[in-house]
């Protein structure tokens, strides 16, 4: 038995899940990117034990997928790291690259504090 046209194309528009904040269909939800241009971020080193130093990112919200930013900066700086908090933990003083690396994943460049 085939289905009419019509029929087919209702089912397909029930298939397609709604995003709870935004009201979009998932495929063109746009909550990411505009929590991303939204984030007070602030980058500061610390130093730990026995002399090493870790480069800390802190601001980061809940609409943000931090583990991939995470991913991205460790990849970038070639270093290990951590997430911890809703902070990134990253080995190494990379405080003043970790800004351009931000800016280029969709963050508001005068929000990012080093």
């Amino acid at each position: 038995m085939h289905l009419p046209t019509y029929l087919k194309i209702r089912r397909a528009i029930n298939k397609v899940e709604i995003c709870p904040k935004c009201g979009l269909p998932t495929p063109a939800c746009v909550c990411g990117e505009i929590a991303k241009t939204q984030q007070q971020i602030v980058v500061k080193t610390e130093k730990r034990r026995f002399g090493k130093v870790n480069t800390i990112i802190s601001g980061f919200d809940d609409g943000v997928d931090i583990k991939d930013i995470t991913k991205k900066l460790k990849v970038k700086r070639a270093c290990g790291g951590t997430v911890k908090n809703k902070v990134i933990e990253l080995q190494g003083n990379h405080k003043g690259h970790i800004k351009p690396i931000l800016v280029s994943a969709g963050f508001n460049e005068e929000l990012i504090e080093d």
